[in-house]
């Protein structure tokens, strides 16, 4: 997660969301598998690196976990929504529900439960550089990370695709598991989200969540499968270098405390360049975006 959101316009499946650049099912896995391998034959989807996840995870319900997340997402979006901190519109909540129907059809390739999940985007009014997506598809953003940042369509994208990725992984589950065992899941497990700290009015009603940090692995893995599937949407992964080279210099050449479980910067950047080559081919033959939205301006 990025120590760095209503639905696509409706609470809905991610197939009523599917724009006419990308198209769920065998479109989206011919995709991933086809182009990515650059023509090679395309293995078992099993065998894809990027899609590989922790045995651990089945050991924690996947219903459970979602039916949690999906419980403290609406809890979340309630505060904010009395604290007057949850966005209703403009450009940069539509911003991101483009980017994001963008993204979604191809996310069952990874993940079968991903075309039953019903995904939201919200934005939150914050100055935290945050954003994320809890197992289920609940996506948040908060205003800090965008403007702080000034972010460009092809760098939200890195960054929705890195948090759709650790869902897709179900790296939650995973670690919630390795954190207390199944017993401790089945007894408090709504407190293990892995959201970090939620921050500012907007999270005044989800002190519980304790906020259970990746690893440094898990956040490998993800930056490696978000990359992808923003390529895939048709956005730039050459934006994963701006990316961080921005939150660098944000943090002074520090690691921030919110990046603190994360790779470092430099090491980020260098993974980052070394895929370049085989995501190119993803990226240009993608449908790219109709539309661009601008950064949104400080203050």
């Amino acid at each position: 997660m990025f120590g760095f959101a209503s639905p696509f316009g409706c609470s809905c499946h991610p197939t009523a969301t599917t724009s006419a650049a990308a198209a769920p099912g065998a479109h989206g896995r011919r995709l991933f598998t086809g182009l990515l391998l650059a023509g090679a034959a395309a293995p078992a989807l099993a065998q894809i690196p990027e899609c590989r996840r922790s045995r651990a995870a089945s050991l924690a319900p996947a219903s459970y976990v979602e039916n949690m997340a999906q419980q403290q997402y609406a809890q979340m979006l309630n505060e904010a929504r009395k604290a007057r901190a949850l966005a209703t519109g403009g450009p940069q909540l539509e911003r991101l529900r483009y980017i994001g129907a963008r993204m979604v059809p191809f996310t069952p390739a990874c993940n079968e439960r991903a075309r039953q999940w019903r995904w939201e985007i919200n934005l939150l009014g914050s100055d935290q550089v945050n954003a994320f997506c809890m197992p289920g598809g609940k996506i948040a953003f908060y205003t800090g990370i965008l403007v702080k940042l000034k972010l460009d369509d092809d760098e939200v994208a890195m960054i929705m695709g890195h948090e759709i990725a650790h869902a897709l992984l179900e790296h939650a589950r995973e670690r919630m598991v390795k954190a207390g065992g199944t017993e401790l899941l089945l007894r408090g497990g709504a407190a293990l989200l892995g959201l970090g700290s939620l921050g500012d009015a907007a999270a005044a009603g989800a002190s519980q969540l304790l906020g259970l940090k990746f690893s440094r692995d898990d956040e490998s893995q993800a930056d490696a499968l978000g990359l992808i599937i923003a390529a895939q949407a048709g956005y730039d992964p050459k934006a994963g270098v701006t990316l961080w080279q921005k939150m660098t210099r944000l943090s002074g050449g520090k690691q921030a405390p919110w990046l603190s479980t994360h790779p470092a910067g430099e090491r980020r950047i260098a993974d980052i360049e070394a895929r370049l080559p085989q995501l190119t081919p993803v990226f240009q033959r993608a449908p790219k975006p109709e539309r661009r939205f601008g950064a949104p301006q400080a203050g």
